[in-house]
């Protein structure tokens, strides 16, 4: 529940998990965290704090011996300025990064990255998966400066809105009617974020440092371990957003539980479940899961960018689903 607040009155579920499952033993997790920051004020430059993590676990309660790898990246964001890429560095370092200096975060960064880094790309890469994650995530630190009072200029509202790009920007959804009637984008009014902390296993996630006011974080989780001759696969996805008070608020969130076949690394199970959603309209989209038994877990990314579309489709789930073609290179 979110009180002291008035909730949205299109507001979507609100049900945002708590805690963290434990660990599996023989189980590989990986969690992430994107967080953008605005040290300048609102409208000013986006620092990104990204950091990912896996994890080996060997038996329960410990953690495999050499198993963690981390991986950083820093950058900046002119986001006022057409979302631009002003500044990229990572730890382990990589001086092709600096070839990604300039980019357009409104489009096309993703092949871009792809083209630069191919072997990130091929194998799966924690730092792979936190560059994809950055178009996505500029456009949902844009919540910092709806909750600040600021609206988006007429050329800011063009780059964002996207009608029918899915579920929730659908022509006669609570977004573009507000847009169209308001030339405003609806403020997101989600409930407040429970802590994914686990007192008794600091090992659950990566270091997440604190977050400051007008940050969003991007947080994921993915859980590989084998049952029964299967892969079994847990995930959780979420979006939040820290107000000028400090408190933080959950924009999106999803959960998906599947398995997979090890011999042909086809899906043979696979549901999302909707945690927290900004508005009525978006819940339905979980359903499109279910279209990807059968498919081969590797081809996910091309998969998803290629077949959901439209508004039977969730951009922040589909985000997840094509996270989940990591699943083989964590597993080897």
């Amino acid at each position: 529940m979110t009180s002291g607040r008035a909730l949205h009155p299109r507001h979507g579920t609100h049900d945002p998990t708590r805690g963290t499952p434990a660990r599996r033993p023989g189980s590989v997790r990986r969690t992430s965290t994107v967080d953008m920051l605005r040290p300048d004020g609102l409208t000013g430059r986006v620092v990104v704090d990204a950091r990912a993590r896996d994890l080996r676990t060997a038996t329960v309660g410990t953690v495999a011996e050499g198993s963690a790898a981390h991986t950083r990246i820093e950058a900046e964001v002119d986001y006022v300025g057409g979302w631009t890429l002003r500044a990229i560095s990572a730890d382990p370092p990589d001086e092709r990064l600096a070839a990604l200096a300039g980019a357009s975060l409104a489009g096309g960064f993703r092949r871009r990255v792809q083209e630069t880094l191919p072997e990130q790309y091929a194998e799966a890469t924690r730092l792979h998966l936190l560059l994809d994650d950055f178009p996505v995530a500029t456009l949902v630190s844009g919540v910092a400066l709806s909750a600040g009072g600021f609206s988006a200029s007429g050329e800011m509202l063009d780059r964002i809105a996207r009608e029918d790009l899915c579920s929730g920007w659908r022509s006669d959804g609570t977004i573009m009617v507000g847009i169209r009637r308001d030339r405003l984008i609806p403020a997101v009014t989600g409930p407040d974020a429970p802590d994914v902390v686990v007192p008794d296993d600091p090992e659950a996630w990566h270091e997440r440092p604190p977050l400051p006011p007008h940050a969003v974080r991007r947080a994921r989780r993915l859980d590989v371990w084998p049952a029964d001759g299967r892969w079994e696969i847990d995930s959780l996805y979420r979006d939040s957003h820290v107000d000028a008070d400090g408190r933080e608020t959950v924009i999106h969130e999803w959960t998906v539980r599947g398995q997979v076949d090890p011999d042909d690394h086809r899906i043979r199970t696979m549901t999302a479940t909707p945690q927290v959603l900004p508005w009525v309209e978006c819940p339905s989209a979980g359903a499109s899961a279910a279209r990807l038994v059968g498919q081969d877990v590797r081809e996910l990314r091309p998969l998803v960018r290629r077949e959901f579309t439209g508004i039977s489709t969730c951009t922040h789930l589909n985000d997840q689903l094509r996270q989940l073609a990591d699943v083989p290179a964590l597993v080897s």
